[in-house]
């Protein structure tokens, strides 16, 4: 089947155009929406139905965001991050080295600064310690802290998170678990095995924002407040779209909301990265995946696997720009 009078390519790959099936249902967008012919073309081609071609066209977290109590432990973990934020106790955070657990490593030293509390960044060495956390890591970290959190990781770290002896251990995570979890005080994670499966799109960054959102609900139920969440999501798109995260749902919203919180150049880590990056327009998704993601991963593969987490959660315009430099 031909498609616009042609047969195939100057490869000679034979050149097929929609089936019926597409065109029908473009026909059905162009007459119910009055969108252009080409464009519900393509939300033809992607699924979209009439009814869904504004929201998906105009994805917002006030439609899309999830209830963060619809995962398990969610409320469990939000409670204990605040016990340990109300009462200062010591609090570390175990990142993975890569975009995702550097952006939600970021997520939480961020609004712990702004609550006036400090947190230890841990990020593991690829090449000496692997991915995720490890025995003597957790161990060492448990010894003075009161809290671990582990984000982008954990899920299926039963003897490091048992080795944490004296600490509580809280994992937020989005990488695909085993049949039995480690003994955590809470795993958070789309992808755990007793999950419905219906937000395993997220990547680890969107998973400790609903954290965030679910501590401020209840910081709202005491009488309190918490940081502007909404300023935070300039990292959560990041992470969305450098870890290949499916661009569907809440996702959507997320990177839609989060090119606008960075276009404004608030976070000092991003703006001096996208000025070493020569970055001369408004940041778009391909600016995320091919120019500040690679950056920031580069750290972990110069053995310096915090580099990217310490520029994400940089208030000092000289480091930010040293750490820029390096990246």
């Amino acid at each position: 089947m031909s498609f616009l009078g042609v047969d195939a390519s100057l490869t000679g790959r034979r050149w097929v155009g929609p089936g019926v099936e597409v065109e029908r249902a473009t026909e059905v967008l162009v007459q119910q929406t009055s969108l252009p012919l080409a464009l519900c073309q393509v939300l033809a081609r992607r699924g979209v139905a009439a009814e869904e071609a504004e929201a998906f066209l105009a994805p917002s977290l006030r439609d899309l965001l999830p209830d963060p109590r619809s995962l398990r432990d969610m409320e469990k973990a939000a409670t204990r991050f605040l016990s340990a934020v109300k009462a200062r106790q010591r609090i570390a955070v175990f990142a993975d080295y890569d975009v995702d657990g550097g952006s939600s490593a970021a997520l939480l030293l961020v609004w712990l600064r702004e609550m006036g509390c400090a947190a230890t960044l841990y990020v593991p060495d690829r090449i000496d310690e692997g991915y995720g956390p490890n025995d003597a890591a957790m161990a060492e970290l448990a010894a003075a802290h009161d809290l671990i959190v582990c984000v982008d990781c954990g899920t299926l770290s039963h003897g490091p998170v048992a080795a944490a002896d004296g600490a509580d251990v809280v994992i937020l995570d989005h990488h695909l678990g085993g049949e039995t979890l480690p003994d955590a005080l809470a795993v958070v994670n789309p992808n755990r095995q007793d999950e419905d499966g219906a937000l395993a799109h997220l990547c680890a960054a969107a998973v400790v924002f609903l954290m965030l959102v679910e501590a401020g609900r209840q910081l709202r139920e005491a009488g309190a407040r918490g940081p502007d969440l909404m300023a935070l999501l300039d990292l959560v798109g990041l992470a969305t779209v450098a870890d290949v995260a499916p661009l569907i749902g809440v996702n959507r919203a997320f990177v839609r909301q989060g090119l606008r919180v960075m276009a404004r150049r608030d976070r000092l880590g991003l703006a001096a990265l996208a000025d070493v990056a020569r970055m001369d327009t408004a940041p778009a998704a391909y600016h995320l995946g091919f120019l500040l993601g690679p950056r920031i991963n580069a750290g972990g593969r110069i053995g310096q696997a915090d580099l990217g987490a310490r520029l994400l959660a940089c208030d000092d315009p000289h480091e930010a720009q040293s750490l820029a430099e390096k990246l």
